[in-house]
């Protein structure tokens, strides 16, 4: 994501990032990558975190609950941010914020354009968390034509890491 985010001019900013309460590992990599920017006075940044949907080796039973629990953070979130775009890639905690930017998109009458980006690693089929947001999202991006040939609400843009 942070490839992707790369090419983004200071027009887009401030910049939000929403990840797991339990990624520590993201945190870092946002912090490392906002600090190496040239323009810093017009590349401002927050970091939120929310819980996060479904944990490694969480049953799927019970990520149905957590899911819930992350959407209930999400919403007032995103209702505060009232981000103009949702950019967003695999892990389970773009569900939550997909729906509640879902919820904003009908009440601010089609504002916030949310947009997917599928991993590089979905050669075949569509992660769980794109099969959820397929007709939800405004944009999903893939990153292998064949992807696109079997889903044809995709884009294919090639490999972007």
């Amino acid at each position: 994501m942070l490839s992707l985010i790369s090419f983004l001019g200071s027009q887009y900013s401030p910049r939000y990032y929403i990840m797991a309460n339990t990624d520590q590992m993201s945190n870092d990599k946002v912090t490392e990558f906002e600090s190496s920017k040239k323009n810093k006075e017009n590349n401002q940044h927050k970091i939120y975190r929310i819980p996060r949907s479904r944990e490694v080796r969480q049953s799927w039973f019970t990520s149905i609950w957590t899911t819930l629990v992350a959407i209930i953070y999400a919403f007032p979130l995103v209702l505060y941010i009232n981000p103009r775009i949702i950019l967003c890639n695999g892990p389970g905690t773009c569900i939550p914020l997909c729906f509640a930017g879902l919820l904003l998109k009908i009440f601010t009458f089609g504002r916030t354009q949310m947009i997917y980006v599928e991993s590089i690693c979905r050669v075949e089929t569509l992660s769980l968390s794109a099969k959820l947001l397929y007709y939800i999202v405004d944009h999903m991006f893939v990153q292998w034509p064949s992807l696109q040939q079997q889903y044809p609400r995709t884009k294919y843009i090639g490999r972007i890491v």
